[in-house]
């Protein structure tokens, strides 16, 4: 499912007064919640507002929702200021890149199946964190990140048969969008990662909702429509339920450990099941639940083992200090 989301590398848990788990982990919650149904009206509205036009829509209206925020945090200026543009701009790129591929693929596919072939995300950061930041990757989230990605292959087996006929062929063509805004996702994670060693997540959050306003607006001329008050107010409730989405995701990073709230994040696939069910008539194929299935499994391994490992690491530290 798109969406624009620091990492949780990206978050200022550090300045937390105190962990406070039940409140993270509702933070979360509340978040997957209000991004599902931000998806939900990007895919209601996707047969009259073409993906560009829908990337504007979700940015900029979500600006005032974060504007608000940093004024009420005391962090505006803060989150105005910034030594890394270029680190920005890049960020910007992939991220509405992602944004927009995750939004044509919800006017072609069933929304559960965009919500797992999108959890791919995570298991290419994996990758793409061993190959561009040096991140060691061993054995076990290898094997797993493999594991993941035939989920996603299964996921997508039923579309990848190419015919004559023009629904299968949107439907192929959604599902290859769909795997392209995951790999974009992936990558505009990455360059969170490397955002943090310099940017707080006040700057990271509002410059990306800056940068996608920005080049969303360079679609102007593909196709975009005058939408009916019914439609522009959907946009408009889309874009403000992205901020405070935003807003729900990294206060819930404040609260908790990235490796608690994490795996609450896949309860965005039961959301989309029902969403896609009630909503949009779609009824989910065993090819598909069984991928997804897979992919959550592997997604929850890496997050358990990330979890022992960073405990592992906390009491090797504790066990090293001169006062442990």
């Amino acid at each position: 499912m798109p969406r624009s989301s620091a990492s949780p590398a990206s978050t200022d848990a550090v300045t937390s007064p105190a962990q406070q788990p039940m409140r993270g982990i509702l933070f979360k919650v509340a978040s997957v919640c209000v991004f599902v149904a931000m998806a939900s009206i990007i895919k209601a509205t996707s047969d009259v507002v073409p993906p560009g036009e829908a990337v504007f829509f979700r940015s900029f209206f979500a600006l005032p929702v974060i504007i608000a925020w940093l004024l009420w945090r005391g962090e505006l200026r803060h989150g105005l200021e910034t030594p890394n543009p270029m680190g920005h701009l890049w960020r910007g790129l992939v991220g509405t890149a992602a944004m927009g591929l995750g939004f044509t693929a919800l006017g072609l596919l069933s929304f559960p199946e965009v919500t797992a072939i999108g959890y791919a995300a995570p298991l290419m950061v994996v990758v793409l964190a061993a190959m561009f930041l040096g991140e060691e990757v061993r054995l076990f989230r290898l094997s797993a990140v493999g594991a993941g990605l035939v989920g996603v292959l299964i996921v997508m087996s039923p579309r990848l048969t190419v015919t004559s006929d023009p629904l299968s062929m949107a439907e192929t063509l959604g599902a290859v969008v769909a795997l392209g805004g995951a790999l974009c996702a992936a990558l505009a994670q990455v360059f969170v990662r490397k955002l943090t060693r310099t940017e707080s997540t006040a700057t990271i959050v509002f410059w990306f909702s800056a940068t996608a306003s920005v080049l969303a607006l360079l679609t102007l001329h593909f196709g975009w429509t005058m939408p009916g008050p019914g439609t522009f107010a959907l946009l408009v409730a889309a874009g403000l339920l992205g901020g405070l989405g935003q807003i729900f995701l990294t206060s819930s990073y404040r609260y908790a450990d990235a490796s608690l709230i994490a795996p609450f994040e896949y309860a965005s696939m039961l959301l989309a099941l029902g969403v896609g069910y009630f909503l949009f008539d779609e009824v989910p194929t065993a090819a598909m639940l069984a991928g997804a299935a897979i992919i959550v499994s592997a997604g929850i391994a890496i997050i358990l083992r990330e979890r022992k490992l960073g405990l592992e690491r906390g009491r090797g530290r504790r066990a090293m200090s001169p006062n442990g």
